[in-house]
């Protein structure tokens, strides 16, 4: 069974609704994985936005994930969520989920959630380290890694 990856907030390639933007409450949306192969010793899940003005945006990393948990629920920003799990300092300067917002006019953006499957424990880098650094280090061990895209646009 191929890992997956899905929410009960917004469908692949659907809008994400304002309470999971910087627009709305800035709650990270609720996450379901199943599929995660048996060799898998952690899981990491980053949020990136590539359609951003200044290249790559990293809005979340969680890594040392368990292989074992099976889903982040929706979460208050800045609040941890299942305990010891890592947050990486993502593009706003904050070690927590911080969601949409894009440049007001700037079109529709999509939101790449990724989890992937780590054949190592954890990940030997500091959160500070940021989103993207997190990601590479993350690809050096990728069992298995799936996706969900979500959409978000501002307008004036």
């Amino acid at each position: 069974m191929p890992l997956t990856l899905s929410s009960s907030a917004f469908a692949e390639g659907g809008k994400i609704p304002e309470r999971y933007t910087r627009d709305g409450k800035n709650v990270s949306p609720p996450l379901k994985w199943s599929g995660v192969p048996d060799k898998a010793k952690s899981l990491v899940l980053v949020l990136q936005d590539p359609d951003a003005p200044n290249g790559t945006f990293g809005h979340w990393a969680v890594f040392n994930i368990p292989p074992d948990v099976g889903e982040l629920p929706d979460a208050e920003s800045g609040k941890p969520g299942p305990a010891a799990l890592r947050q990486a300092t993502n593009d706003f300067g904050n070690a927590y989920y911080d969601g949409p917002e894009p440049p007001i006019g700037h079109g529709i953006h999509h939101y790449h959630f990724r989890l992937a499957a780590l054949d190592t424990p954890s990940l030997a880098i500091p959160g500070s380290a940021g989103v993207e650094r997190i990601w590479q280090e993350a690809k050096k061990h990728v069992l298995e890694e799936a996706e969900l895209v979500g959409t978000y646009e501002r307008n004036g």
